[in-house]
């Protein structure tokens, strides 16, 4: 006999909007859920977003509740948090 284990969730926020996701999620895959596009813009002005998923592009740098340039491939979702993409890097 099985027992249900429960999925323990967090709640953050993503460039104002809310999103609960399963603890363990790490904020670039919290952005793929939000259906955000893009972390940041180019200089070209072109969306850019998650590479490698290492850290070791830097495409995926987000504002975390206040600290810029936080890697969203190596940061884990907290409850609370906010995630701030660049102006218009994330179009819905």
């Amino acid at each position: 006999m099985s027992s249900a284990s429960a999925t323990t969730r967090v709640s953050l926020t993503i460039d104002g909007h809310r999103i609960d996701v399963e603890a363990g999620t790490t904020v670039a895959a919290a952005l793929v859920l939000a259906g955000v596009h893009g972390t940041r813009l180019s200089v070209n002005g072109q969306p850019r977003a998650a590479l490698c998923g290492m850290g070791v592009c830097q495409e995926c740098r987000v504002t975390i509740d206040g600290r810029a340039h936080a890697l969203a491939c190596q940061t884990l979702c907290r409850e609370g948090q906010n995630v701030r993409t660049q102006d218009g890097a994330g179009t819905r």
